[in-house]
């Protein structure tokens, strides 16, 4: 019998909902690139029901009690007494979402002596300590592109909310105003504009291709260069350094992993690099940023505006500066957890459970980590320390 602990996120404060605003969602087969959803054997939840919250338990109970396994289903992640900690030392298998993390970080890690497999809910293994997981050969795996989409919806809604002063204006009407002149003074076209991704892979790119009916220049960087024929498609100017891309655009969104090259790489210094008045969207990762200076670019106008959903760390404390920062758009980690995007996550997670408990191989699309190295997408999109590389060399 395995035990496996899986944290997400609380309920509404209203409670578990018991009606939804919609009957159900639309039929997708594959992804853009020809990737076929989540194939788990079975399913036991409702798609387009509350699956990321406590109550919902990713839809897993029934199938893994009914293998004889223990579940446990909680949201305390954060300190020594906290349930994930309580059950750390006997789990087999950790699982949680990018947007409520539990992060694994090397001293809970080497806690958990029965610990085979964390997995992720979504995208995004930077929660975990890939080089300790690496060390201790634990497979890393989560469920890639389940939430891609979602998240450059999300992407693109910010850049409009942002560069049209939409919550300011929304917020004005809240108030009973009409204040027309408050509301467009800081109000522009995006048509024109010149946007770039840092990274191209499956949110960068699919925001581009969204954007491009909207009339924009479209910029990008990625050390992996895009076809030949995609550039021409959409017309797109790749930048062999995300350097060279910031002083041309009047918006930039991340959407790269976060790991050693990229952590901190928004900050002082290259925030001076931006057009002054320029835009940042931020849907990756809370670290890619420091998190003091966009706050200074913002109060002194080198930057118009900066919208996110990630934070670090996550939850994001009452006191966090970004929360009260001027021309900000923040909400919570929210762009991938949309109702549509759990029935994927919450499907691909079964999957990779059946393969695991089965000894079947896990995809390649989900593998980060595997015998104590990056695996399949793992070893495109992540890197490791040169101290985890050192440990790597040991095993």
């Amino acid at each position: 019998m395995a035990k496996i602990v899986l944290v997400l996120y609380d309920d509404p404060v209203d409670g578990y909902p018991t009606s939804y605003a919609r009957d159900d969602l639309p039929k997708i087969e594959r992804y853009s690139d020809g990737q076929t959803l989540p194939t788990p054997k079975a399913i036991d939840f409702q798609p387009g029901t509350l699956l990321g919250s406590v109550s919902g338990e990713l839809g897993l109970r029934p199938y893994l009690e009914g293998l004889g396994h223990e579940l446990i289903v909680t949201s305390s992640k954060e300190g020594t007494d906290s349930v994930l900690d309580q059950h750390l030392h006997d789990a087999e298998i950790v699982i949680s979402q990018p947007f409520w993390p539990a992060y694994m970080t090397k001293e809970r890690i080497a806690k958990a002596k029965n610990l085979k497999i964390i997995v992720t809910a979504g995208i995004g293994s930077d929660h975990t300590d890939l080089d300790a997981a690496n060390a201790h050969n634990i497979t890393v795996a989560e469920v890639t592109f389940c939430n891609s989409i979602s998240v450059a919806e999300h992407v693109v809604m910010m850049i409009l909310g942002l560069v049209r002063n939409y919550i300011p204006s929304y917020q004005w009407v809240m108030k009973g105003g009409w204040n027309i002149a408050d509301c467009v003074s800081r109000s522009y076209d995006v048509e024109g504009m010149h946007v770039g991704t840092v990274a191209a892979g499956r949110i960068g790119l699919a925001v581009l291709k969204r954007l491009k009916l909207f009339d924009m220049h479209l910029h990008y960087t990625d050390r992996h260069r895009l076809p030949e024929s995609v550039e021409k498609e959409l017309g797109l100017t790749w930048h062999a350094k995300r350097e060279d891309m910031y002083g041309v655009c009047d918006v930039v969104t991340l959407n790269c992993p976060l790991h050693p090259e990229t952590e901190g790489m928004i900050n002082d210094e290259t925030l001076k690099l931006f057009k002054r008045g320029a835009y940042l969207v931020n849907t990756a990762r809370g670290k890619l940023a420091v998190t003091d200076s966009i706050v200074r670019a913002l109060e002194s106008g080198q930057l118009a505006g900066y919208a996110g959903d990630v934070w670090y760390p996550q939850p994001a404390p009452q006191g966090h500066p970004w929360r009260t920062m001027p021309h900000h758009g923040m909400t919570p980690h929210i762009s991938g957890t949309s109702l549509s995007a759990q029935a994927r996550y919450a499907a691909g997670t079964r999957e990779i459970l059946e393969c695991y408990f089965e000894g079947r191989p896990i995809r390649d699309e989900y593998l980060i980590v595997q015998g104590g190295k990056l695996a399949g997408v793992g070893a495109r999109s992540y890197s490791v320390s040169d101290s985890g590389k050192e440990k790597m060399a040991k095993i």
